[in-house]
């Protein structure tokens, strides 16, 4: 079975190279279908907080079905950035509500019943707390130690970017 270079070499000079150039897309083309990058990015899923919790009593938290649904998956969640320990950060908690204080520094009295841990790719500078935002990245549940900050969290949103609405 004759090989490409055997049937690009029997093409006349001329058209060669057209014909030559069309099978080179052609072959670049095929692989890049193969690949995957024509497919589209898979949309993220909007979440609220209240579809975080099937069950909030003494036995604690228990996580609702949806959520370990998206677990690994794309979402999109709004809320308010609690006001971070550093100007700039490659982590900050959403929450429900705005807050006045850093949840770091109050007690447990003041700290939001529903909150989310949003890990970035880079240090950003971010934004006031009574700013409304929009929050794109992979749903984690589960209890996790920061092995950096040592702040433990039930659910985080990692590889995130956020922007103001």
């Amino acid at each position: 079975m004759p090989d490409r270079r055997d049937c690009l070499r029997s093409i006349p000079p001329r058209v060669g190279r057209d014909a030559r150039s069309f099978l080179t897309r052609r072959a670049v083309l095929g692989f890049v279908a193969l690949a995957g990058f024509g497919i589209p990015a898979q949309a993220a899923e909007p979440l609220t907080f209240d579809e975080l919790y099937a069950v909030q009593g003494v036995l604690g938290l228990k996580f609702t079905e949806k959520v370990k649904t998206l677990a690994g998956q794309p979402v999109t969640m709004k809320g308010f950035m609690a006001p971070p320990l550093k100007a700039e950060a490659k982590f900050f908690v959403l929450t429900e509500i705005p807050m006045a204080l850093c949840p770091f520094c109050s007690s447990d009295a003041d700290w939001p019943d529903n909150i989310v841990v949003v890990y970035l790719d880079e240090k950003q500078t971010f934004v006031q707390a009574n700013a409304p935002i929009e929050v794109d990245g992979m749903l984690e549940y589960g209890s996790w130690t920061d092995p950096e900050t040592g702040f433990v969290s039930l659910l985080r949103l990692r590889h995130a970017q956020f922007q103001t609405v």
